[in-house]
């Protein structure tokens, strides 16, 4: 299972949300008041969520998404007026005043994703792909590229996110592309 590292600026507000997340049976790896502090407790990981308020000491919260690690997610707990102001792609945010339930269920959303995508990074790692999936995937990447003006990575990233997205395996996203824009 993924860790938890909790941050925010306040003693307090760590100490509370941690509290409260290992009462619902979370694994909470550290409470921190600082970014550094955070990044440090990751080292100890090698996947997980960090829930974090906006600002610290030493950063905010843009800084330390930033620096995370490959196989870490942020779960940002922010005023109305700081998540209307849009936040980092791939943060996923909660308002304050928090709600539990919202808490509690967004976190088991992204454990979940995690745990899925680690499952499928574990069964490509084990069956590898052939060169006829390499070409594959390649033609639907030029498809992508010529038809909406999309760099290779912006077009992998497409596959990609649409793999997330729909449970899909990235062959069997590539002959969707194919079928339906080639």
């Amino acid at each position: 299972m993924a860790g938890v590292v909790v941050l925010f600026g306040k003693v307090q507000e760590a100490a509370a949300v941690k509290d409260l997340l290992v009462k619902r049976g979370y694994d909470v790896s550290a409470a921190c008041t600082l970014g550094s502090q955070a990044l440090s407790a990751l080292d100890d990981l090698d996947r997980g969520i960090v829930v974090c308020g906006y600002r610290y000491a030493d950063m905010i919260y843009s800084g330390l998404w930033a620096q995370l690690p490959k196989g870490f997610r942020m779960l940002l707990i922010a005023g109305g007026g700081v998540i209307e102001e849009g936040v980092e792609e791939d943060v996923i945010t909660l308002p304050m005043p928090l709600k539990v339930e919202d808490l509690t269920a967004t976190l088991d959303m992204m454990l979940s994703t995690m745990e899925r995508q680690r499952k499928k990074e574990k069964a490509y790692k084990q069956r590898g792909r052939d060169d006829s999936d390499r070409r594959l995937l390649n033609e639907a990447k030029s498809v992508l590229m010529g038809r909406n003006h999309m760099s290779e990575q912006e077009a992998h990233r497409y596959m990609q996110k649409s793999c997330m997205e729909s449970g899909r395996g990235m062959t069997e996203t590539a002959k969707l592309i194919l079928t339906l824009m080639g």
